[in-house]
């Protein structure tokens, strides 16, 4: 994928969100938009409540997803 993005003369735009943050309902709108703003990649986070590895903005966005319901389950469900 990135060698077509290089033979196109571009860089490629590699987008990354928390499954389930803000709720499930727009993470799926959010993925959506992504893909027609024309993401290349779309990485998408599984919450989880012990994230020591992230940053203080990916603790957040798990925090919040959580806290609507967001699981493993869920996550999967939104990129399927």
């Amino acid at each position: 994928m990135f060698q077509a993005i290089r033979s196109q003369g571009r860089t490629g735009l590699v987008t990354y969100v928390t499954g389930g943050d803000p709720d499930q309902e727009r993470s799926v709108q959010i993925l959506l938009g992504l893909d027609r703003a024309g993401a290349d990649v779309i990485e998408v986070g599984v919450p989880f409540s012990d994230p020591l590895a992230d940053g203080p903005v990916i603790q957040r966005a798990s925090e919040r997803a959580l806290a609507a319901g967001a699981s493993l389950s869920s996550t999967l469900d939104l990129i399927e």
